[in-house]
C-alpha cells in the first residue's frame, strides 16, 4: 500500500528546477522502501499531440524516513505539464497530480497537472563552472606567514606563540605570495581569504575601512600583486566580505557615538535607545551577537547599500577578484544581496557568490543571491562518523541522501565543502589526534561533488581547540610537519583532479550491515568508475562487497594490497582505520 501521506512534491526550488537552460529536473518523495517504479507523464499543455512522453525515475537518494527520485526532461518546446504514476508492489498505479491523488490518468494533458511555465534562459540558476573543479585553500592571514616584518603590529610576538583573542605574530600578504609553491605542490587551484581590510583585531571582522588593506598586512597594490601572481598559477581568490556589521571604529559609527541622533549616519545603524552603551552585557544598538565593537548596519539605507555595493565592485573591477565570501550571510535583508548579485555577475560573471549560512539556505540558492554556501550541514555529517564516531554507515548515507535531494543539482556541484574554519575546533584535534581518522574525513571530502576546501595547516597535521587555538601560527619548519599526512593530501588532490568522476554526481552507498562502520560507496561518471572502502572501526574488518559486479578490469589505486577482485565479489581485507579504492572503465564494472 502506497503510504499517501509520506507523497510530496511542488513545482519549484528543490522539486521542479531548470538545470540548464534546456534540462528540468524533476524530483518527488515517498516512503523509504514504499514505491519500487514511478512513471514521470510529461507533456505540452497546448498541444500533446506534439510532444509528450513518459520517462521511468531513478532513486536520487534515500534517508531514514523516504526515498526522493528525479527525472531529467528536455521539453522540446521549452514548457512543461506532468504528473507522476506511483507503482505498488501489489499491481496498484496511484495517479499523483497538483490537484490530488486518483486512481485513473488524467484525460487531457492540462486540467489540474503540475505545470512548469516555460523554461526561460534568464531564470536558470548557473553558478560559475570553474568552482566544480575547484579545490580551495582557507588562509586566515595573520596567522598564515610573516613575509615583510616592517609591517608588524607593535607588540608583535614571535611566530609559533600560542595564540589568545588578542594577539598578533605579523601574517601578511607578502607571507602568502612567498608560499604560493607550497599551494601549488599541493594541487589548490583557489583560495579564501579572511578579512584583509583595515581592523583593530586579529581576525579583522571589524572592519574600519573597506577600501584600505589592513597596514599590517600590506596595501592596496601588495593586494594586486598577490592576485596576479595567483592568476599566473591557475589559482583563483576569494575574499571576505563583512556586510552585516562594521567595527567600532568605522568613521560613520564614530560619528554616531560622537554626534547621538544628530549625526548624520544615525539611520546607518539599528538604535534601540539612545546615547549608545551597554546595558547588562547588551548594547542599546543592533550588533553581531552582542559584540559592542561590531555594530550592525542597516542594509535597507540607500547610503550604506551604495557604499557597500560599492565595495563589492571595486575590489572585483580594480584586483579582479574572483568572487566574495559573505560573512553573517543570512542576517542581511534579501533585498540587498540580489542587488549585491546584479552588480558583481555585471561585472564578471563568473564570480562566485558564497554566503555563511549554517544551515538550510534553500532561500538564498534560487539564482537570484548566492551561488552556494559554506555546507556546514556537510560538515557535521563527516565529524559525526569519522571525527566523533556518533553515527554509523548507514546513517551517514541517509545524511548525505537528505542533503543531496534538499538542493538543485547545480547548487550540490559548487557547494563550498569544509572539514573545518576559523570557527571550529581542528579536525585532527575533534578526531582525538588519529591522522588515520582524518584521513578517511578527507578522502569523502576530495571524492564528493562540490568544491572542497582545506584549512590552513590540516595539511601538516595541525591540531588546536576552538577559538582562539584553532588559529595557530603556520608550521613551516619542515622538520615539525607530518610530511607522509601532506604527501596523502597531494596524492588525494591529484586524484580528484585527474578524474572528473570525483566532481560529478554519481553515487552510490553500498550497504554492509555485518559491519557498521564500514563505509562503501561507488562514484562514476560515463568514462570511469570508482570504488571506495572505508574501514571507520578501530579493529581490522575482513569483508566482502558482493552488490559490485567483479571483474578483471577493477584495480587497486592506492598502494596497499587491501582488495582481492573475485569471481563473485570484491574481498577486502582493512586494517583499523584503513581504505582502498579501486577504479574501472564505464561499463565494466557496476
Amino acid at each position: 500500500m502506497i503510504m499517501l501521506e509520506a507523497v510530496y512534491h511542488r513545482m519549484g526550488q528543490n522539486w521542479s528546477y531548470a538545470y540548464n537552460d534546456s534540462t528540468l529536473h524533476i524530483r518527488i518523495r515517498t516512503k523509504r522502501n514504499n514505491v519500487p517504479r514511478i512513471d514521470l507523464h510529461c507533456g505540452d499543455k497546448y498541444n500533446s499531440e506534439k510532444y509528450k512522453e513518459t520517462i521511468s525515475m531513478e532513486r536520487l537518494a534515500s534517508d531514514g524516513l523516504f526515498d526522493y527520485w528525479q527525472a531529467a526532461v528536455q521539453p522540446r518546446y521549452r514548457r512543461l505539464v506532468y504528473y507522476f504514476a506511483l507503482h505498488s508492489d501489489n499491481g496498484e498505479i496511484l495517479y499523483f497530480l497538483e490537484k490530488g491523488f486518483f486512481d485513473q490518468p488524467p484525460k487531457v494533458m492540462y486540467e489540474g497537472l503540475f505545470d512548469f511555465p516555460y523554461l526561460n534562459p534568464q531564470d536558470v540558476h548557473m553558478p560559475p563552472a570553474w568552482v566544480k573543479d575547484a579545490v580551495f585553500y582557507q588562509i586566515f592571514p595573520e596567522r598564515f606567514a610573516n613575509g615583510d616584518p616592517s609591517n608588524d603590529p607593535e607588540g608583535v610576538q614571535e611566530w609559533g606563540g600560542t595564540p589568545s583573542a588578542g594577539n598578533f605574530f605579523g601574517g601578511d600578504l607578502q607571507g602568502a605570495i612567498d608560499h604560493l609553491d607550497h599551494l601549488s605542490e599541493l594541487g589548490i587551484n583557489a583560495l579564501y581569504f579572511n578579512p584583509l581590510f583595515a581592523a583593530t583585531t586579529n581576525h579583522k571582522y571589524d572592519t574600519a575601512d573597506y577600501m584600505r588593506i589592513d597596514p599590517h598586512f600590506g596595501t592596496n597594490e601588495k593586494l594586486k600583486e598577490l592576485v596576479d601572481a595567483c592568476h599566473a598559477r591557475g589559482i583563483r581568490v576569494l575574499l571576505d566580505a563583512v556586510f552585516n556589521h562594521c567595527g567600532h571604529t568605522f568613521p560613520p559609527f564614530v560619528d554616531v557615538l560622537n554626534n547621538g541622533p544628530d549625526s548624520r549616519y544615525a539611520d546607518w545603524f539599528h538604535i534601540r535607545e539612545w546615547p549608545l552603551r551597554v546595558v547588562d552585557g547588551i548594547p542599546t544598538y543592533e550588533t553581531f551577537a552582542f559584540e559592542p565593537i561590531m555594530p550592525k548596519l542597516n542594509t535597507a539605507n540607500e547610503e550604506v547599500k551604495a557604499y557597500l555595493l560599492n565595495v563589492g565592485r571595486f575590489w572585483l573591477e580594480e584586483m579582479g577578484l574572483d568572487g566574495w565570501r559573505l560573512d553573517v550571510a543570512n542576517e542581511v535583508d534579501h533585498q540587498f544581496w540580489r542587488e549585491f548579485r546584479s552588480e558583481i555577475k555585471r561585472i564578471n560573471p563568473s564570480a562566485y557568490i558564497l554566503g555563511e549560512i549554517m544551515h538550510d539556505s534553500m532561500p538564498w540558492l534560487q539564482g537570484d543571491q548566492f551561488d552556494a554556501v559554506m555546507n556546514y550541514p556537510f560538515t557535521n555529517i563527516l565529524l559525526n562518523f569519522f571525527a566523533r564516531r556518533l553515527t554509523n554507515a548507514a546513517e551517514f548515507a541517509q545524511a548525505i541522501g537528505t542533503q543531496l535531494a534538499g538542493y538543485p543539482q547545480q547548487v550540490t556541484e559548487v557547494s563550498f565543502n569544509l572539514l573545518g574554519s576559523h570557527d571550529t575546533t581542528r579536525l585532527l584535534t575533534l578526531c582525538g589526534g588519529n591522522v588515520e581518522r582524518m584521513k578517511l574525513a578527507t578522502l569523502f571530502q576530495l571524492t564528493y561533488q562540490g568544491a572542497p576546501c582545506i584549512y590552513y595547516g590540516d595539511e601538516i597535521g595541525m591540531d588546536g581547540e576552538h577559538d582562539p587555538l584553532n588559529r595557530k601560527c603556520m608550521e613551516w619548519d619542515k622538520s615539525k610537519q607530518n610530511t607522509e599526512l601532506l604527501s596523502f593530501f597531494r596524492s588525494m588532490i591529484s586524484l580528484r583532479k585527474a578524474h572528473p568522476a570525483l566532481c560529478g554526481s554519481g553515487l552510490r552507498f553500498l550497504p554492509v550491515p555485518e559491519h557498521p562502520q564500514l563505509l562503501v560507496y561507488e562514484r562514476w561518471d560515463g568514462n570511469e568508475r570508482f570504488l571506495f572502502v572505508l574501514n571507520n572501526e578501530d579493529a581490522p574488518v575482513v569483508a566482502a562487497i558482493p552488490a559490485v559486479q567483479s571483474g578483471a578490469s577493477w584495480r587497486t589505486v592506492n598502494d596497499e594490497p587491501y582488495a582481492v577482485v573475485e569471481e563473485s565479489a570484491i574481498q577486502v581485507t582493512l586494517p583499523p582505520y584503513g581504505y582502498t579504492i579501486l577504479h574501472a572503465p564505464a561499463g565494466t564494472a557496476g
